[in-house]
């Protein structure tokens, strides 16, 4: 093997942590794919290594699913076959991204130790066979993890290839069992101190549920009828600082040891069983898996925000793409394939908005396995086809995009979404299970992203400073700071706007009693007394100088002294306020009391961002309206732009422009084909 001392760079100065920015210093954007060489025979892995050279990849993520292969047996190592595939990628000028291998525990762990296996919450114990099969309380795994972590990172530390580590994989186990809830009840007495404390914020005086002793504390497991709400949203809560407990311990042994060498792990999106933004500070760089279903119209849109949560993340520290498709999942019902278009596009997505690295699962496809008919780079015919063809086109031009990676996107707009009120607001027992907050957030961002508008998606306890406009579609847990960050952002000049059932539980989850929004009734103007879902049968609408559908939702509410610029026509508040502006302080709040349709939601949209003096990415490049389908972002002083739709679109220019892909110049304007993607420069 070889090894060269500080090979990963300098150390970290004034206690600063590496980022992404030393790796594309070096490599321009990542390019890269999950590399699993110990699915193939060793006459196999020069031929990877060589290909992967010619496709443009600059980085493999190598060792995510390796612990029996490198633990065969307790306490054997066997580095081998690791030592020559990181020597081999190395001799190609491939980086790695090493993973620690503790996502999935060989069978012996399981066998010997039965407890490291995680329970269900009927309590049943699961066993291998599978992949994410641990109890992240287990001390067992812990034990036997960090060991088998250890020894990597002493044996590879200082290779010279090794510029990334990548700790576990997908982070979203969740367990039930004796030891969780012991685990649980240190959790809840670390946040809560004392049994009256935590039986207050429990409200356990309801059902008879008074906890007498920390011994009494149980995860939530089958029960004859409802749980405690609030057990239940800290039980979520502690289960994602039990995994970020698991990641920071593999972490820091790594940090200790080379700590000039960014670490990583991989989130996935808006995934209910992680708070990324509790996680996001821990990584050295955000990293995330997204597959979006071609089939899906909806989609370009949604992977749109979500990108936008991962650049808002990474705080300006850069994000990447860790895992995409290339072609057809394995795990849909009906998987239907990317073309080698659209492959290229959802790379492109992800780089406009915001990412540094473009990656895929996998390089080569497995030939066993649960996963054998997910697409690769190197698909089962091998690379003497078209897929593979369009991705060494690929990787040839975003070898072209090196001078994109750091440029910064500027967000006017932020997007209010906190994992603990999704949590909270996804509970039994609520008004309506269809006033989703996930369904909310899309929805406002929709007309938004077709305005070519940037978005930051921030939390509620964030800073929200700077931003011209904030729109918070379900806010249904604000905790006391978060509400008062509100008013204080409205009365010095910001514009606000607040959706339906918001500020209505604490953060333990209990109602807020009084006229809702509850503490936020004098920057909105109103004050509103009674929730209603609405009827399938009901029909309502919205009329005034907002109009047109609405549904699901309705709220009885009362203008004390804001704008009325909707009205309920219909259903049970029939002509009473829906959607209200007022201004307070320096600022404009607005409170949308409903669900409107689509068409809706876009006429309001414009008003809010015009009241906020809010223009589109295209501003400064076209005087064009955005055609409908095409997608534009800014970083730095590049545009990107995606055509989603089946046909060419034609836009005006203002300035000559170049596109970086193909280096071709355009002047009056800009012939954007079916399909395709532009990166244009100002000449």
């Amino acid at each position: 093997m070889v090894a060269t001392a500080g090979a990963a760079g300098d150390r970290p100065r004034d206690g600063v942590r590496p980022g992404l920015a030393q790796l594309t210093a070096r490599h321009g954007l990542l390019v890269g794919a999950d590399y699993n060489p110990e699915q193939w025979p060793r006459e196999t892995w020069p031929e990877d290594a060589r290909l992967m050279r010619e496709a443009g990849l600059n980085l493999a993520t190598v060792g995510v699913f390796s612990w029996a292969e490198l633990e065969p047996t307790p306490d054997a190592r066997r580095w081998g076959w690791l030592d020559e595939v990181v020597d081999l990628l190395h001799a190609e000028g491939v980086a790695v991204d090493l993973a620690t291998p503790t996502a999935s525990p060989p069978p012996w762990l399981g066998l010997r130790w039965p407890e490291t296996l995680a329970v269900d919450p009927d309590g049943v114990r699961m066993s291998h066979g599978s992949r994410n099969h641990f109890c992240p309380s287990s001390p067992v795994y812990r034990e036997r993890s960090l060991a088998l972590v250890a020894d990597l990172v002493e044996r590879y530390a200082d290779h010279p290839a090794v510029q990334l580590w990548h700790v576990g994989n997908e982070f979203g186990q969740v367990c039930h069992c004796d030891l969780c809830g012991a685990a649980f009840a240190r959790w809840l007495e670390d946040r809560y101190g004392d049994l009256d404390t935590l039986n207050a914020a429990w409200g356990t005086a309801f059902w008879s549920q008074r906890l007498a002793g920390w011994d009494e504390v149980l995860p939530p497991r089958r029960a004859p009828y409802l749980g405690n709400p609030t057990r239940d949203l800290d039980f979520r809560r502690f289960a994602s600082d039990a995994l970020l407990a698991l990641y920071r311990e593999q972490r820091d042994l790594i940090t200790a040891r080379v700590p000039a060498t960014p670490v990583t792990t991989n989130f996935m999106g808006f995934f209910p069983l992680a708070d990324y933004r509790r996680w996001a500070p821990e990584v050295d760089v955000v990293a995330d898996d997204s597959y979006p279903d071609p089939e899906d119209p909806a989609s370009p849109a949604e992977t749109a925000l979500t990108h936008d949560l991962m650049r808002s993340l990474g705080g300006g520290r850069g994000w990447m793409l860790l895992e995409q498709a290339s072609g057809a999942v394995s795990w849909r019902e009906h998987n239907v394939a990317k073309s080698a278009a659209r492959m290229r596009r959802d790379s492109l997505q992800a780089v406009a908005h915001g990412a540094d690295g473009s990656c895929w699962f996998q390089w080569r496809a497995s030939r066993a396995g649960s996963e054998r008919f997910h697409a690769a780079l190197v698909p089962h015919a091998g690379p003497d086809t078209a897929a593979h063809r369009a991705v060494r086109a690929h990787g040839a031009e975003l070898a072209r995009l090196r001078g994109v990676a750091g440029a910064p996107t500027r967000a006017d707009v932020a997007l209010l979404f906190d994992w603990d009120s999704w949590w909270a607001a996804e509970a039994p027992a609520l008004p309506s299970a269809r006033l989703r907050p996930l369904d909310q957030l899309r929805a406002w961002h929709r007309p938004l992203w077709e305005r070519g508008v940037a978005v930051d998606v921030r939390g509620s306890g964030d800073d929200l400073t700077g931003y011209r406009l904030v729109l918070a579609p379900s806010a249904f847990l604000l905790d006391d700071d978060a509400r008062d960050r509100l008013v204080r952002y409205v009365a010095s000049g910001g514009t606000l706007v607040l959706g339906p059932f918001s500020a209505v539980v604490d953060a333990s989850a209990h109602v807020r009693t009084g006229p809702f929004p509850v503490g936020l009734t004098e920057v909105l103007g109103v004050a509103g007394e009674e929730w209603l879902p609405l009827a399938d049968a009901d029909p309502v609408a919205l009329a005034g100088e907002v109009a047109g559908p609405t549904g699901l939702w309705a709220e009885r509410l009362h203008a004390a002294d804001a704008e009325v610029l909707g009205r309920f026509a219909g259903g049970p508040v029939d002509g009473g306020p829906a959607v209200l502006r007022h201004g307070h302080g320096a600022g404009r709040a607005w409170y949308v009391g409903t669900v409107p349709a689509p068409e809706v939601l876009d006429d309001l949209a414009g008003r809010w961002l015009a009241d906020a003096g809010v223009d589109g990415a295209l501003t400064g490049l076209s005087d064009d309206p955005l055609p409908p389908g095409v997608e534009v972002t800014r970083r730095g002083d590049h545009w990107f732009l995606l055509n989603h739709t089946d046909h060419d679109v034609r836009l005006g220019l203002t300035a000559p422009v170049r596109d970086l892909l193909t280096t071709t110049h355009h002047t009056h304007h800009l012939d954007l084909r079916a399909g395709d993607v532009v990166v244009l420069d100002k000449e």
